[in-house]
């Protein structure tokens, strides 16, 4: 088996100039010397990254409806947020999932972790399924407003070609149901 060169089209950094430091999010924007030996500048999200739950209820995935500033409307998603410094991808699911849907599970299982636009920033989502739920109580964050509701997988596709899911992580998500259902593994 050949080796995988990843550093074949290395852009080595020559600066990096700080735009914008936010709480969740910094820009900056580096000049780099490209392989050929041009010089260009790349603008960089950093990102802290983050945690989405397939939460499975009685045949029925938990999604969370609320507004979406950047997109000026609802969205349908599955539970997620982003990961606080230094903490657990595994902790931040389990957290985000009671504290939006207040549901509880013991057990995790990592489906896939996946970059969501890596030509622009380096945020990394951590998918999980959740399976054998609890039900509890929701803890939302004081500037968190949202609606829990438990779909059928005929439901999720029906929302995505209505345009109501149609984020990377739950399309992401419905789709590793939808092999799950077929195959009987994520």
């Amino acid at each position: 088996m050949t080796p995988i060169n990843h550093k074949k089209f290395e852009e080595v950094t020559l600066s990096t100039e700080s735009i914008f430091q936010g709480k969740i999010i910094s820009l900056q924007v580096d000049t780099v010397r490209l392989p050929n030996g041009n010089i260009a500048t790349r603008e960089i999200v950093k990102h802290p990254g983050a945690v989405a739950v397939l939460a499975i209820v009685d045949d029925r995935m938990l999604v969370v409806e609320q507004y979406r500033k950047p997109l000026e409307r609802n969205q349908i998603e599955i539970p997620a947020g982003k990961l606080d410094a230094g903490e657990d991808p595994l902790d931040a699911a389990k957290r985000e999932l009671e504290e939006e849907t207040g549901y509880s599970c013991d057990t995790l299982k990592l489906i896939s972790s996946f970059y969501t636009s890596p030509g622009f920033a380096d945020e990394i989502i951590h998918l999980y399924v959740a399976e054998q739920l609890i039900k509890g109580e929701a803890h939302l964050d004081e500037d968190e407003f949202l609606d829990v509701e438990s779909i059928t997988l005929d439901q999720a596709q029906q929302y995505m070609r209505e345009g109501r899911i149609s984020d990377a992580k739950t399309i992401t998500a419905v789709y590793a149901w939808q092999v799950y259902k077929l195959t009987g593994s994520f």
